[in-house]
């Protein structure tokens, strides 16, 4: 019995010394693999990192105004751009030489001065936040700016060259940048060139409003800030509109908002009310008689211009040229505002009034367009960086996404900054 109990101690001392030794094992198995594992993930994360940080592409932007040349600005502020290309059929005196007044709200100011803007060393003037300067100006101080950044990266400013078929054929598709960058106007014909659809998406800000222009050559061309007014009603009676109250509700109805901008050479006026359907907004809306809406305008601007600054007589007013009436203040975007094309491999993204535009004239358009630049440096980064075509859809999915936030924001509120306050 002894003898018995012994060898069964000894055939569990084995079974217990294997078991050991297979845990020990299964142990350093483990270990090992998660060692390896460690190592794997430690390895690719800094393949990934060095990857993406030495990864650069080539950039061309299309469209040297003030929106094309803040997007050069945003390529080479991502930091991301080995070679950046803009180009513009204009040649540089005709751009350099557009006396027309921009307005810089207070986001896009401060958009700017992140991408090294200096307005202390450009022509103008500050305004309740806003800055104003003339558009000439303005692009030229930015052609500075990349003529300096050529010592880092490549920069080639093309004027006096259309993008067309031809420029892409002469290029070869082996040169072709990764990201280009559509910023040339309502008018520009690049997305057809790309084959990107023209179909634009058509939507009320629910408002009316009406635009007036006039020249004055013995006037200063200088930055001039914009003149706001509000709640403003015009007598009609001599048009056979007796009273702005409807007569069954003494309730008075919102007025208009008036806004005067420009250099005093190239003065311009907007006028804009919300879509009531009072009986002066009927009567400005369907009216005939061109004389009508200019007699507004040129009484508002006598009442509301600036003390130094002549007042419009019947000569001057001759030269007024305004809408004949109020219209519906729309937005169109484009439904397709970013684009892959697959063969080359090419991003394409489309900016500034090219993607959106405001059939009314509020001396802040510029602004529409800066908002639509703020994921620009995130889509080149991702361009860049983008391992597969995946992630270069998903970026232009994103570049889409807020392209159609900018236009709905603007819908809703656009107006209610650039006019009502």
């Amino acid at each position: 019995m002894d003898e018995l109990q012994t060898e069964n101690a000894e055939v569990n001392g084995i079974h217990e010394s294997a078991e050991e030794k297979y845990r020990a094992i299964a142990f350093d198995t483990a270990l090992s693999t998660l060692v390896a594992v460690a190592v794997y993930v430690m390895v690719k994360v800094s393949l990934d990192g060095i990857r993406q940080w030495r990864a650069k592409i080539s950039v061309l932007i299309v469209g040297s105004g003030p929106v094309g040349l803040t997007a050069a600005l945003v390529a080479v502020r991502s930091g991301k751009v080995l070679k950046l290309t803009v180009l513009d059929e204009r040649y540089r005196t005709s751009l350099l030489c557009r006396p027309q007044q921009i307005a810089l709200d207070p986001r896009s100011v401060e958009f700017l001065l992140g991408l090294g803007v200096d307005f202390d060393n450009m022509e103008g003037c500050w305004h309740n936040e806003h800055f104003f300067t003339k558009i000439g100006v303005f692009q030229e101080y930015l052609l500075s700016i990349l003529e300096q950044k050529k010592q880092k990266i490549h920069v080639k400013v093309q004027l006096g060259t259309k993008f067309s078929e031809e420029y892409l054929r002469r290029m070869g598709s082996s040169d072709w940048p990764r990201v280009i960058v559509v910023a040339d106007g309502s008018r520009g014909d690049s997305c057809s060139v790309l084959g990107i659809s023209s179909d634009y998406t058509v939507e009320s800000c629910h408002a009316y409003g009406a635009n007036a222009t006039i020249e004055r050559l013995d006037q200063r061309q200088v930055p001039t800030p914009e003149i706001r007014a509000h709640t403003l009603h015009f007598d009609l009676s001599a048009y056979g509109v007796e009273t702005l109250r409807e007569q069954r509700n003494p309730t008075p109805k919102p007025g208009f908002h008036l806004k005067i901008y420009g250099t005093f050479r190239n003065r311009y006026m907007a006028l804009v009310g919300p879509a009531t359907d009072t009986k002066m907004v009927r009567f400005l809306r369907h009216t005939a008689n061109p004389s009508i809406m200019k007699n507004i305008f040129h009484q508002s601007f006598n009442a509301y211009k600036t003390d130094i600054e002549p007042r419009l007589n019947d000569l001057t007013l001759h030269h007024m040229q305004c809408s004949r009436r109020l219209f519906e203040i729309q937005l169109s975007h484009r439904r397709i505002s970013a684009a892959y094309i697959e063969g080359d491999n090419v991003a394409v993204t489309v900016e500034g009034e090219a993607a959106r535009v405001l059939n009314f004239d509020t001396g802040c358009g510029v602004n529409l367009g800066m908002r639509g630049l703020e994921s620009l440096g995130t889509f080149i980064y991702r361009a860049a960086t983008a391992v597969d075509q995946n992630d270069v859809l998903e970026a232009l999915s994103a570049k889409i996404q807020h392209s159609r936030q900018v236009a709905e924001t603007f819908r809703q509120t656009g107006l209610t900054d650039a006019m009502f306050q």
